[in-house]
């Protein structure tokens, strides 16, 4: 974490996002290949995730407890990947405020054992890279508008899916969403008090950087000019 590596790495993505704000209006000019590019993307963060599973089990890593898609950043993966193929607009508030709030931490401090210029390296930060660009992507191309709503849907959404994720990790043993244990190496979570109550800090923090995405993104409506 914060090595040259790591800090390059978040460099590349802030001009990755700098780059499509600025070419935005260049991109929607560009209609007729939109939809060719949007699944292009769409296919490889799918074939990278595959690659990793592929991976993982031919390493002897792969197992129910730790590797099914039950963490917040691979549900929003997965949700990227829809949204991107179908352009399903019921997914992009999930994708919008879930997938770049998750993103954006786990991208600050990563959970990694494998460095530049491993495969998982580029798995981690890619897969990560394409949700903050996906949903960057819907706001500033597609026209996507966030709203307060929506930041209140998705965390409706997240808490749905916590019983789900909550038998899974019964059934398999698991820690997934850190909703049994806080990691045995320490974490930011170990700020948000004893369990069970950092469950409901996270509430706390998921809403407040949910509303935070929605300030930095929503569009402000222009002043009408009064002539007198």
């Amino acid at each position: 974490m914060f090595s040259v590596i790591h800090l390059a790495t978040i460099l590349v993505l802030l001009c990755l996002i700098l780059l499509l704000f600025l070419g935005r209006r260049y991109i929607c000019s560009q209609t007729d290949r939109l939809k060719f590019w949007e699944r292009f993307a769409a296919i490889s963060l799918f074939a990278m995730e595959i690659s990793y599973h592929l991976w993982m089990s031919r390493t002897g890593r792969w197992g129910a407890e730790d590797s099914l898609p039950l963490e917040l950043c691979s549900i929003s993966l997965l949700a990227a990947i829809i949204l991107l193929w179908t352009g399903d607009r019921r997914l992009v508030d999930f994708v919008v405020f879930a997938g770049i709030g998750g993103a954006i931490q786990a991208v600050i401090t990563p959970v990694l054992d494998m460095n530049f210029p491993h495969f998982r390296f580029f798995h981690f930060f890619y897969t990560h890279a394409g949700i903050i660009l996906t949903g960057l992507y819907f706001v500033w191309v597609k026209n996507y508008r966030p709203t307060f709503r929506g930041v209140l849907k998705t965390m409706i959404a997240v808490n749905a899916l916590l019983p789900i994720i909550m038998a899974a990790n019964w059934l398999f043993d698991g820690n997934y969403m850190f909703l049994r244990m806080k990691p045995q190496n320490g974490s930011l979570l170990d700020f948000l008090g004893p369990y069970p109550w950092y469950i409901l800090s996270l509430e706390a923090v998921a809403f407040i950087m949910f509303s935070l995405i929605w300030l930095l993104l929503r569009k402000r409506s222009s002043r009408k000019k009064i002539v007198s």
